[in-house]
């Protein structure tokens, strides 16, 4: 029986490829590294901004009167609290939802949204033009948690001048968070929605939120008709 030994060359070849291999995966892991890096300090940035313009719009608040309630509220923090989401979302979704990092981050994140929206709380006996707010609660092992996010996405895309969603992971060890759903007696199933201080669980789709929420037909006209 003849038994065919592999040629120096071919160990040469393997020796080659295992190399390439090696040095591909490694600048594959600097280059998903070096990426993830920068959305973290995309999020720092971003998060530095909202917490100022909370305190400006708190400040605000507190200065002015009544005149002052068309400027209070502007699109522009709602936008910001909305791409901040979408960021914290992303991280989540490539697998660093328990990166100790990526926790403070979403930890920081849910007590300006909460500050903010006692902002508006806080403006109901004063402003009689406020933003609407959802309220948003789920949990990382939900399965319909991510369409419902996808939902309230869209809604608050196309709603950018007076809706404010909040978006907050039930399980973030956050006293303030704990008491908020304590408040609104938040529980299983999840997703929940808080609309109009009434709690509502499970999956909620475009069609239903908007029948919860005419005030949001009713800006789509008036915006479309002015265009």
């Amino acid at each position: 029986m003849e038994i065919n030994i592999p040629m120096k060359s071919d160990w040469k070849k393997y020796a080659l490829a295992f190399i390439i291999t090696t040095i591909i995966f490694v600048t594959a892991f600097a280059i998903s590294s070096r990426i993830n890096d920068s959305r973290l300090n995309e999020l720092r940035g971003l998060q530095d901004s909202v917490s100022i313009n909370i305190l400006s719009s708190e400040t605000q608040f507190n200065l002015l009167k009544e005149a002052a309630c068309d400027d209070l509220f502007s699109s522009t923090l709602g936008q910001e609290l909305g791409n901040l989401a979408d960021r914290l979302s992303y991280m989540e979704s490539i697998g660093k939802a328990d990166d100790a990092e990526v926790v403070t981050l979403k930890r920081y994140y849910s007590l300006l949204e909460i500050k903010d929206y006692l902002l508006i709380a806080g403006a109901a006996g004063k402003c009689t033009k406020r933003p609407t707010t959802i309220l948003y609660f789920y949990q990382g092992d939900c399965p319909e948690c991510a369409q419902q996010a996808q939902v309230l996405t869209y809604i608050r895309q196309h709603h950018p001048e007076n809706l404010r969603i909040y978006s907050f992971d039930y399980d973030l060890d956050v006293s303030a968070l704990k008491t908020l759903a304590n408040i609104n007696k938040v529980k299983a199933p999840f997703p929940a929605l808080i609309i109009k201080n009434k709690t509502y669980n499970g999956l909620k789709s475009l069609e239903e939120i908007t029948d919860l929420l005419p005030e949001l037909a009713a800006t789509s006209t008036a915006t479309s008709t002015k265009k």
